[in-house]
């Protein structure tokens, strides 16, 4: 059993992918803000945190925005015997705005999300306590959160966030994973990658589309885009769905979902 970026890392696709990133239309827009090369926390930590922050900010309540690291710290508090999650509730009720204490303590609370989608991993992983983010990669998760809502003003507005695909979507092969954004037409991914998106990014994409079709979700069903979103880069890329071919779409949900 494996969650969907779990269960992409064990398959070895053809060369290109099951979608070509070089299929995807690709729209820079511009903006006068920089971003500094350098920041002191990892990339995973940094691109939930926009993620969740970009939620919080368009709107969704912060125990819905952070549920996933909430339900991290209630995990490891049951592993670990300690009082995890009064410490994610109370690194939550401070998440105000866009303020700098606020962005600190998304990045401490976003810790526990490991607890949930790898525990063995998170008892290696630098916790709340070591995670400080300097004034560099605060400057540069609000630029990259800004983005996100100036985003969402032109492609939303957004009809899910954290979506997942009960009761019908996962297998006994691919049994974990939640997405980040759908609109009315488009399921949509965020990533704060330096680089252009790869084939395991597109592949996470159709599963997510694939798992939301079985799942028989209505908001599955009139999704006919797949969309990435990369506020660093400050890049959208679209694909129609009508553009993959049908035996791709087959492979996927026979060798690589396992229905």
């Amino acid at each position: 059993m494996s969650s969907v970026t779990a269960r992409i890392q064990e398959i070895k696709q053809l060369y290109g992918g099951y979608i070509s990133p070089s299929q995807f239309e690709a729209y820079k827009l511009a903006d006068s803000q920089k971003l500094y090369k350098i920041e002191n926390l990892h990339p995973t930590i940094i691109g939930i945190v926009v993620d969740y922050l970009t939620r919080f900010s368009m709107g969704s309540p912060i125990f819905e925005a952070f549920s996933i690291s909430i339900k991290g710290a209630i995990m490891a508090e049951l592993l670990e015997g300690s009082n995890s999650k009064d410490i994610a509730v109370e690194l939550a009720k401070h998440i105000i705005e866009l303020d700098d204490d606020s962005i600190i303590n998304a990045c401490k609370l976003v810790t526990f999300d490991s607890w949930l989608r790898n525990p063995i991993a998170a008892k290696t992983a630098k916790g709340w306590r070591e995670t400080n983010p300097d004034k560099e990669t605060i400057h540069n998760i609000r630029t990259m959160v800004n983005r996100g809502i100036l985003f969402w003003k032109s492609a939303g507005p957004i009809i899910k966030d954290g979506f997942t695909f009960e009761p019908f979507g996962y297998t006994s092969t691919v049994d974990r994973g939640d997405g980040d954004f759908l609109t009315k037409d488009t399921l949509w991914d965020f990533k704060v990658s330096k680089y252009q998106p790869t084939s395991k990014h597109t592949l996470q994409l159709l599963m997510y589309w694939i798992m939301g079709q079985h799942s028989t979700k209505p908001e599955f069903k009139s999704i006919d885009k797949l969309g990435i979103f990369n506020p660093r880069l400050n890049t959208i890329y679209t694909l129609s769905l009508s553009k993959i071919d049908s035996k791709v779409i087959q492979a996927v949900e026979r060798d690589v979902i396992c229905y």
